[in-house]
């Protein structure tokens, strides 16, 4: 992974925060969106999904003053063009993926960071549009008490992992992207003894079923206060415009 250009010695936050995400590239996101969804379609999901939790981290940090630096873990490379403009907008660091899978990724992000000093890393992914901003307040506050926090997906995932050191051997022997991954990962830390938290269970964006459950849930926000709506403007219009093209294919 190449060292991220703002190291903990230039900061006085006492945590990283990084989000995962790819580059919103049509056909190599939310693949298995496709069909129902085209590729462009699918492309065009991603990269609000990666804006929204740009901006919910941004204002989650606002609200409850919490110490974070913000890092966005770029797939296939922090070189490409989408990544350099949410560093220019978004006021966040750049940093590689490097790794054969999700879990070496994960590892190598943790590792770089905490050897920069910082005392509490969280990783988040780009899945989750409208997760409530109290859930990364909760997530840091339990890592007070706590070795490991996780976010728990409702596929059997998880959505957000935190630690206070590093620990390669959470993310090995993995088969991700299966139901057994929460599962797998609380054992191997009861094995090494470590006490960990559970935060509110979340849906991530996977299948057909989520996304239908997605926008369902974005058009019963659009019914609420403008303050309290969770999904943005950009994600809810793009959902609504998907769903009706959906609905004129059927």
């Amino acid at each position: 992974m190449s060292a991220p250009k703002l190291g903990a010695q230039h900061s006085a936050l006492s945590t990283a925060l990084v989000i995962f995400a790819k580059a919103p590239v049509p056909g190599q996101v939310k693949t298995r969106l496709c069909p129902p969804l085209t590729p462009d379609e699918a492309a065009t999901l991603h990269g609000s999904f990666v804006l929204d939790t740009l901006e919910r981290t941004k204002a989650a940090a606002a609200q409850f003053k919490l110490p974070f630096d913000r890092y966005l873990a770029c797939a296939p490379s922090s070189t490409h063009v989408f990544f350099k403009i949410m560093e220019e907008r978004q006021s966040v660091t750049l940093i590689d993926q490097t790794g054969d899978d999700l879990g070496t990724r994960m590892a190598q992000a943790f590792q770089s960071l905490f050897a920069q000093g910082y005392k509490h890393v969280l990783t988040v992914g780009t899945d989750v549009p409208s997760l409530p901003l109290e859930q990364y307040k909760q997530a840091l506050t339990l890592l007070d008490s706590h070795d490991l926090v996780l976010g728990p997906a409702l596929d059997g995932g998880y959505y957000l992992i935190a630690l206070n050191r590093p620990v390669p051997d959470l993310f090995t022997g993995i088969p991700w992207s299966t139901d057994q991954v929460l599962k797998l990962t609380q054992e191997k830390a009861r094995a090494l003894g470590f006490k960990n938290a559970l935060l509110a269970p979340w849906r991530d964006v996977d299948t057909l079923e989520d996304l239908q459950s997605l926008v369902e849930a974005a058009t019963l926000d659009a019914k609420k206060p403008k303050r309290d709506q969770s999904f943005s403007s950009r994600t809810a219009g793009a959902l609504q415009l998907i769903a009706k093209r959906l609905r004129s294919r059927a």
